[in-house]
C-alpha cells in the first residue's frame, strides 16, 4: 500500500521500530533513548528509531521520554527547567549524556525518525527543525495531545507524515472508513496505537481493514512478546514497535519480513 509519504513508502513489509532505540534489549538496559541505544539499534538493522522530544528552557530540542528526570537519570526536575549546560551534566543510567535531536539526526544520516511530541513548548521548535534540517520525508511525528498534532500540522506542512491523534484513532475504531477518513480528513499518515486499552482490542482486524480502506499504516505499540507480534502480524499491521529490538527481528526475519538491506548489514552481529 502506497501512502504518498516517503517516509513509510520505503517497500519494506513491516516497518520494524526500535522504540527509545529498545531500550530493554539485554544489552543496553537502563540507556533507553541515548546515542548509545541508538546506534545499537542501527547496528542490528533497524532504520526506524522511536524517540520523544522535549525542549530546554532555552530552546534546545532534546531526545527523552519524561517531563522529569529522576527514573533514568542522575539528574532531578523537569527539562523545561534546565538550560542546555545543565542537561549536558545529567547522565542516563549513570553514563550517557541526553542527547540532542541536531545529534541523532546527524549520528543516523540514514535513519528514519519517529517522534513523539512530549511537550507544547517543543510544537514549534520542532516544526522549525524540520524544516531547516530538510527533514520532511525522514520523519513521522505524534502525540498523545490532539491539539498539539494539530499545530504541529499547520506549521510544518502537509508533506510531513503524522500520526492520529487519539480523537482520530477514535474515528476509526468507532466509525466506518468512509465516515472515518472524511472526520479525519487533511489528517494523519498512520494509526499508531496501543495492542489494548484494558480489555479493548485496539489494533483489531476490523480496524486495520479500515485504516487501509483510507490508506493509512497502523503501527503497533509496545510489542515485546514473539507471540503478540505473529498475532498482530497476522492481522496485517504495517509496523511494530518494540524494546526487544532483538525478539522483533527474529520474528521477521522467521517470516521473511525483514528488510533485505538490513539483513545484509547485519550477518556477523
Amino acid at each position: 500500500m502506497r501512502t504518498g509519504f516517503p517516509f513509510l513508502d520505503d517497500g519494506a513489509p513491516v516497518l520494524a521500530f526500535a522504540h527509545r532505540g529498545g531500550g530493554r534489549h539485554p544489552e543496553i538496559l537502563g540507556l533507553e533513548n541515548t546515542r548509545v541505544a541508538f546506534a545499537h539499534a542501527r547496528a542490528l538493522g533497524y532504520r526506524y528509531l522511536e524517540t520523544d522530544v522535549h525542549v530546554t528552557r532555552d530552546g534546545l530540542l532534546v531526545a527523552f521520554h519524561d517531563a522529569f528526570l529522576e527514573r533514568v537519570s542522575d539528574g532531578a526536575g523537569s527539562i523545561e527547567d534546565l538550560d542546555t549546560s545543565a542537561l549536558a551534566r545529567v547522565r542516563v543510567g549513570g553514563r550517557e549524556p541526553v542527547p540532542t535531536l541536531a545529534e541523532l539526526v546527524a549520528d543516523f544520516p540514514d535513519g528514519c525518525l519517529n517522534i513523539d511530541l512530549k511537550s507544547s513548548d517543543a510544537v514549534t521548535p520542532l516544526a522549525t527543525f524540520v524544516r531547516d534540517h530538510g527533514l520532511q520525508d525522514r520523519v513521522l511525528v505524534g502525540s498523545f495531545s490532539g491539539r498539539r498534532i494539530r499545530r504541529f500540522r499547520r506549521l510544518a506542512g502537509p508533506r510531513v507524515a503524522t500520526s492520529a491523534s487519539p480523537g482520530e484513532v477514535a474515528a476509526y475504531v468507532m466509525l466506518p472508513s468512509r465516515l472515518a477518513r472524511l472526520v479525519t480528513r487533511a489528517g494523519p499518515a498512520a494509526l499508531q496505537v496501543p495492542h489494548r486499552c484494558g480489555p479493548f482490542v485496539v489494533a483489531s482486524a476490523r480496524v486495520v481493514r479500515r485504516a487501509h480502506a483510507a490508506g493509512l499504516h497502523v503501527h503497533v505499540w509496545t510489542v515485546d512478546d514473539p507471540e503478540e507480534m505473529g498475532l498482530l502480524l497476522d492481522r496485517g499491521v504495517d509496523g511494530l514497535m518494540t524494546d526487544r529490538t532483538d525478539i522483533l527481528r527474529h520474528v521477521l526475519r522467521r517470516r521473511g519480513l525483514w528488510p533485505d538491506r538490513s539483513h545484509r548489514a547485519t550477518e556477523e552481529a
